[in-house]
């Protein structure tokens, strides 16, 4: 849809969209779960059929980029080729075959009135998703979407906007064919930033806010927001190697938690090491010598000259980057005490072969996700079979982790009676 020239305000075309949106999500609200899947089905196809013209507004988008001075691991983030393409095409295909949340029955009861109650899953509204850098947050965004029964309304970053036009147009053009109000899936055509303030001021139009971006997005939607907002905070994940932990697996475990992509939010920031741990050096030394700049307290500094020393501030910082923060600590309580003062509650891992151990951290730890004996980059919501994620929450409402398509809706009561009338 396009939105009327005529409107010359942020707060006009934010409302005019969101009004659209609302109609729209109504006529999604009422179709079927096969249809629904189908539909996104047809987006997939879509995306993969318009291969060309998406890469080659991505490599617009990563030419402005680089020009501009982003970091690295930004251009990393706004990359596309065909094998992430492809991904993104196959999440959607993924979140098209997961069970449709919508109409299911939480818990159903009969009070001794005589009256039937039942609390039952139905979609949120329309939701606004405000998003940096990454333009599969378009189509994984628009697929948990439509399948949970919620419009969307998507404003992009500057920087992934030829990116995320075609995107956005080839899983309209898919979604349309199956059937699903093209005004179900939208995304703002102004960069303007003063287009942020009014979807954050939109109460009563939009129903939920999730921003995805750096600190100063979420931040700014915390503070300026009039509508709910499911935030995703940093992700200042650690791995704390336990004394009793496989040489071999921590070494392999951290190398990978830091280095497979360090530009996800999934990625170890902060490495944690028992002082009784005895593969502590070779751990050290695979991290730089893959390519990882180390920096550290005194004790872990003591383990290779070529760590450098941390200050305060490197507890707290998402790097993003290939440098991560080490500590040697004094076994698990210190490990966890460590954790609960630097942690953003993203995610946590131990590696142990200590089932106590592990059993305590797991217990213990308050992050949204917690793992033993697994690499942090695990989490992603497609890893937990959640198909596409629309981000992962670190607070603690409504939704918490990775949320996919349970995480988009909310409840109603229905009662069903036979005639009461209250004393």
């Amino acid at each position: 849809m396009t939105v009327q020239t005529t409107l010359s305000t942020p707060a006009e075309i934010v409302a005019s969209l969101a009004r659209e949106g609302r109609q729209a999500q109504r006529q999604l609200a009422q179709m079927s779960d096969a249809a629904k899947a189908h539909a996104l089905r047809a987006a997939a196809a879509a995306l993969r059929l318009a291969e060309d013209g998406i890469l080659a507004a991505n490599e617009v988008d990563l030419a402005a980029g680089a020009a501009a001075g982003l970091a690295p691991a930004m251009l990393d983030r706004l990359r596309l080729d065909s094998a992430r393409l492809a991904g993104i095409a196959d999440a959607v295909e993924q979140v098209a075959a997961l069970p449709d949340p919508v109409g299911e029955i939480i818990d159903q009861s009969e009070q001794p009135s005589g009256l039937r109650l039942s609390r039952v899953r139905i979609p949120i509204g329309l939701i606004g998703i405000i998003y940096e850098s990454r333009p599969n947050v378009t189509a994984d965004a628009a697929a948990l979407c439509v399948r949970s029964g919620n419009a969307v309304l998507l404003r992009g970053g500057s920087e992934a906007v030829h990116s995320n036009r075609a995107i956005h147009a080839a899983m309209v053009r898919g979604l349309t064919e199956g059937g699903v109000p093209s005004a179900a899936v939208q995304l703002v055509p102004d960069q303007d930033r003063a287009v942020v303030g009014a979807m954050l001021a939109a109460a009563g139009l939009i129903d939920m806010i999730v921003p995805r971006g750096g600190k100063g997005l979420v931040a700014r939607v915390q503070a300026d927001a009039r509508v709910p907002v499911l935030a995703h905070l940093d992700g200042i994940c650690h791995t704390y190697l336990h004394h009793d932990a496989d040489p071999a697996m921590a070494q392999a475990i951290a190398v990978n938690a830091k280095l497979r992509r360090t530009g996800i939010c999934g990625a170890m920031e902060t490495l944690l090491i028992d002082a009784r741990f005895a593969g502590a050096q070779q751990v050290c030394a695979a991290l730089i010598e893959g390519g990882c700049e180390l920096r550290g307290d005194p004790r872990a500094r003591a383990l290779d000259p070529r760590i450098l020393p941390a200050a305060e501030a490197d507890w707290g910082t998402e790097y993003l980057d290939a440098i991560l923060s080490v500590a040697v600590v004094d076994g698990l309580d210190a490990a966890m005490d460590h954790i609960a003062r630097h942690s953003s509650g993203h995610t946590e891992a131990i590696v142990t072969q200590d089932d106590a151990a592990a059993e305590r951290f797991l217990d213990e730890v308050d992050s949204a996700i917690v793992m033993v004996n697994a690499s942090t980059q695990y989490a992603d919501g497609g890893e937990f079979g959640l198909g596409a994620e629309i981000g992962i929450a670190t607070g603690r409402l409504h939704a918490r982790g990775p949320v996919a398509l349970e995480g988009l809706t909310t409840y109603k009561w229905q009662v069903r009676g036979t005639g009461q009338t209250r004393p």
